[in-house]
């Protein structure tokens, strides 16, 4: 049967997390390009919900302007209170009004539940006609959860927490999710009559499913195939282990699809990185936002990419860049640091040590090394020598040079900017630029070369330099003398 489509998807994320011991909320913590919050409506989406009901409480302006940026789709629901998991889909409900149809009930720190898996959840309960169907899992070790007590008939008798639990209830290694899939108008009701007369006075939605089998309903149960899945977030660790978790899907998404990952034990990708087949990543390399590599293009090792395009064949090897982009058959690196604003051409170059920033780089121009180059124009054909430094800044204004095509700059040339090296011109070795250069020219700006005699002996008296001087003075004097 096809998966129904649930009328709502709630996702409870008002605690506070304090596990985390972190000034921030607990499901803005990032993985893989997003947040723990923003992994699980992704997932929820895959199920085109009719509604997506955020639940938030804890530093809920701050939760609530990252979802307004985030999910527009999503309609938030403040719980004021931090009252349980009942209390919440109550405050939801109440504020939402009746909802008619399947409600899914699900939580902002479970970022690695699929839709897949939602979807199991869904169709299991339109087929067995439960009032509520609980998602569970089979653990290898299942202490600290509550445990799945069912009937001969498999039907779900009651959900049991490890303090309450017998040795025999002990023994069972389903535990409870704590994710629901709720009849609409069942759950309004039941919801209502859940009491907090307990230890800590809250209000908990397991006790909907002992009220709903009391009341005659079928409860019902989905064992994810993955019991991985349902792990939720509560600590540093556990944040760590869910990244690994993301990381190793996304990678194997890719390298199923033709993409090469040498060692993917340390590579990291986001959710929102392409990687093109034939691509080949190297180990220690690290992409995110929404980094592109084109097919045939090798990345690493010791990259960190940040919403940068790598071309068709281009290589980029032991560089940090950040919105930057590479051309076809480029080269970068080893030791490049582009910055915002870098555009590499066809089978450009920037090489080792080199730094850029909002610059443009012509077809086949190239920077090999020991250069920072910022707010620059290349043409195509350009070579730039090492220790050239493209000085842009006067202290208030950044200002913008412009090389023409197949000029040549010197190596150790200072290019003060504003300023314009035309066509086909060059700049003589250790020159500082500071007016144009017209095309075909050569700019020589560097004072005439003066040998002073005899100034380290008698300026650096007893040292080794002298010393030196002195004997290949004697030296000198000596095969003069001889050759007479």
């Amino acid at each position: 049967m096809s998966v129904p489509r649930p009328a709502a998807v709630i996702v409870l994320a008002a605690g506070e997390g304090t596990r985390m011991k972190s000034k921030t909320p607990k499901i803005l913590h990032e993985l893989c390009g997003r947040t723990l919050v923003d992994h699980m409506l992704t997932a929820a989406r895959g199920l085109e919900p009719e509604r997506l009901i955020v639940v938030i409480g804890h530093e809920r302006e701050r939760v609530g302007a990252h979802l307004a940026q985030t999910s527009p789709d999503a309609q938030t629901v403040v719980q004021a209170e931090q009252k349980g998991t009942g209390h919440a889909v109550r405050v939801v409900l109440e504020a939402a009004g009746a909802v008619d149809g399947t409600v899914l009930v699900t939580y902002g720190d479970t970022p690695m539940l699929r839709t897949g898996t939602l979807a199991g959840l869904l169709e299991r309960h339109a087929q067995d006609g439960n009032a509520v169907t609980v998602l569970t899992a089979e653990v290898p070790d299942p202490h600290g959860y509550g445990r799945i007590v069912r009937d001969a008939g498999g039907a779900v008798l009651e959900i049991v927490e490890e303090k309450d639990a017998t040795p025999e209830q002990r023994a069972i290694k389903e535990m409870n999710s704590g994710v629901y899939a709720f009849d609409g108008a069942l759950l309004a009701d039941a919801v209502k009559r859940v009491s907090a007369s307990n230890a800590q006075g809250e209000e908990y939605l397991t006790d909907v499913l002992s009220i709903l089998r009391q009341d005659g309903h079928r409860v019902g149960a989905h064992v994810a195939a993955d019991y991985v899945e349902v792990e939720g977030v509560n600590d540093r660790v556990q944040l760590a282990f869910a990244r690994k978790v993301l990381n190793s899907r996304l990678l194997e998404e890719h390298m199923r699809a033709g993409v090469t990952v040498i060692d993917p034990d340390s590579t990291w990708v986001d959710v929102e990185v392409t990687l093109e087949r034939d691509a080949v990543i190297h180990p220690g390399t690290q992409l995110h936002g929404r980094t592109t590599v084109a097919e045939g293009a090798e990345v690493g090792p010791g990259c960190t990419l940040t919403d940068t395009v790598v071309g068709e064949g281009a290589v980029v090897r032991n560089a940090v860049c950040v919105e930057a982009e590479i051309g076809p058959e480029a080269v970068v690196g080893p030791y490049a640091y582009l910055r915002p604003g870098s555009v590499l051409g066809r089978k450009a170059k920037a090489g080792t040590y080199v730094e850029m920033k909002n610059a443009r780089v012509g077809e086949g121009s190239k920077v090999p090394h020991l250069t920072y180059v910022g707010d620059a124009t290349l043409g195509a054909g350009v070579n730039i020598g090492a220790s050239s430094i493209f000085v842009n800044y006067d202290g208030v204004d950044k200002h913008h040079t412009t090389v023409g095509d197949h000029a040549f700059v010197g190596c150790d040339t200072m290019l003060v900017a504003p300023v314009n090296i035309g066509d086909g011109a060059y700049t003589a070795a250790g020159s500082v630029i500071d007016s144009d250069v017209p095309p075909g020219a050569i700019g020589v700006a560097r004072a005439r070369q003066r040998n002073i005699e005899g100034w380290t002996v008698r300026k650096r008296p007893g040292t080794r330099s002298a010393q030196a001087a002195q004997r290949a003075a004697e030296a000198g004097e000596q095969q003069g003398s001889t050759s007479k």
